[in-house]
């Protein structure tokens, strides 16, 4: 199966199906000059602009993206926004440094919540919390560890029982879950439509304009689309599954296919017998397990299952998905998705992320991990604050920095041998 250079699914994004017509921004087609090219208009190519535009507003700023506002990688998330750093982003026993990214991420928090405050979508954003919560003996020892970090940190946080929980989400699936307060809830396509609708409109927008190739030259770069070149003095790589597409970080950054799928709204008598909670999210305690939602206007959405750098049979997929969520719910009488779609994300080794400056007026924010709502975005400004010069905090300290990691054929092999063993493990989590 070939594997594509650049974002190019082969199924509409659910949740961008539910929001109105989108206008595209024009395909660029002659040759241009900027003083800042950013390539990638997800979470953190946005944030770059804006912050590059509130520094340098006498620059010339262009974005590119080889798809479109609610259709990229961004809009096709499951629409999760942390509040804190996860526990494998911060060990237990150091407190100071998790304080420190904790106050990061609440403050670009805040500001996503600003943005929603005058869109024109409602993006449906909710402080809901959300629940971790284990099947089998792999997800109850990984549970455990997480409530450890949790009482280290001093974390505010709810032991649940089946009972419990059940009577909360309608399932009997899971033996124990946390319940933890530091999360919202969003409507992902309508956010990040949201918020590039908010950028100035000085700032130059391509879709369907996909970086086929970022070359340096002596006093410039030159990035190669389909259809015209750019010059610039400096490039922010905000791409982040396909930055090694481009020769950047290809030894740090894996491109994964992950799948999710939307039911049709449920009818009221299935809606009562889901539990107390109307608006949650279930993340799981294994890397391979499924998450979950149960959405405000009565759906349920489930995102599992991974793929190494290409797409498989989205068909196959959705059986797949659909036998995972009746494991949860089999006394549902009916369950029908009304759309299943494919979602690339940039895994790094270790889960930190691969940022900063990586050649001479080259940035680059890459690897979220799947965590790139929040993270995104404060990298995204963080980039364009070190490349105009401005104070940063120490990001490789705080949140580490990705791993070397080998090329194909060792890294599909490695991840294909990995992921058998996981799976077996982890199998209640899927």
């Amino acid at each position: 199966m070939k594997k594509n250079k650049y974002p190019n699914y082969k199924t509409k994004c659910g949740w961008n199906s539910l929001l109105s017509i989108y206008q595209s921004k024009p395909i660029l087609s002659d040759d241009i000059t900027s003083d800042v090219v950013i390539i990638g208009s997800g979470y953190t190519g946005l944030a770059a602009a804006k912050r590059w535009f509130e520094l340098s507003p006498d620059d010339s700023i262009t974005m590119i993206d080889a798809s479109t506002i609610g259709e990229g990688s961004s809009g096709r998330n499951s629409g999760f926004l942390l509040e804190i750093a996860l526990a494998n982003d911060a060990k237990s026993t150091s407190l100071k440094k998790l304080v420190r990214c904790n106050q990061l991420i609440s403050k670009t928090i805040d500001k996503i919540k600003q943005a929603t405050l005058t869109a024109s979508l409602d993006c449906k954003m909710h402080r809901t919390g959300t629940y971790r919560v284990a099947a089998g003996s792999s997800g109850l020892k990984s549970l455990l560890n997480y409530q450890r970090f949790l009482e280290a940190s001093k974390l505010e946080h709810k032991i649940l029982n089946t009972d419990q929980l059940n009577e909360l989400l309608g399932t009997t699936y899971y033996r124990q879950g946390l319940y933890t307060p530091h999360c919202y809830l969003a409507q992902p396509a309508a956010l990040i439509r949201s918020i590039a609708e908010q950028l100035p409109p000085a700032i130059q927008r391509y879709e369907n304009t996909p970086a086929l190739e970022c070359l340096k030259s002596k006093s410039h770069w030159i990035i190669k689309t389909p259809q015209a070149k750019i010059k610039t003095k400096k490039v922010i790589i905000a791409n982040n599954a396909f930055c090694g597409k481009l020769g950047i970080g290809s030894h740090r950054v894996a491109t994964i296919y992950t799948y999710a799928a939307l039911t049709e709204k449920l009818n009221k008598e299935s809606l009562s017998s889901l539990g107390t909670d109307n608006n949650w999210g279930i993340l799981p305690t294994h890397r391979l397990g499924s998450t979950l939602r149960r959405t405000i206007d009565g759906r349920l959405m489930i995102r599992s299952l991974y793929d190494y750098d290409k797409e498989d049979n989205i068909k196959s997929i959705s059986k797949k998905l659909m036998h995972h969520l009746k494991m949860r719910y089999p006394n549902l009488p009916e369950l029908n998705f009304n759309s299943v779609w494919s979602g690339a994300t940039g895994l790094t080794l270790n889960g930190a992320p691969l940022w900063g400056e990586v050649d001479k007026n080259l940035y680059i924010s890459a690897g979220c991990n799947g965590g790139g709502v929040v993270k995104g975005t404060l990298f995204g400004e963080l980039l364009s604050d070190l490349a105009n010069n401005q104070p940063t905090p120490d990001v490789k300290k705080l949140f580490g920095q990705a791993n070397w990691m080998p090329l194909d054929p060792f890294r599909e092999i490695g991840f294909n041998f990995v992921s058998i063993i996981e799976k077996n493990r982890a199998r209640a989590e899927i």
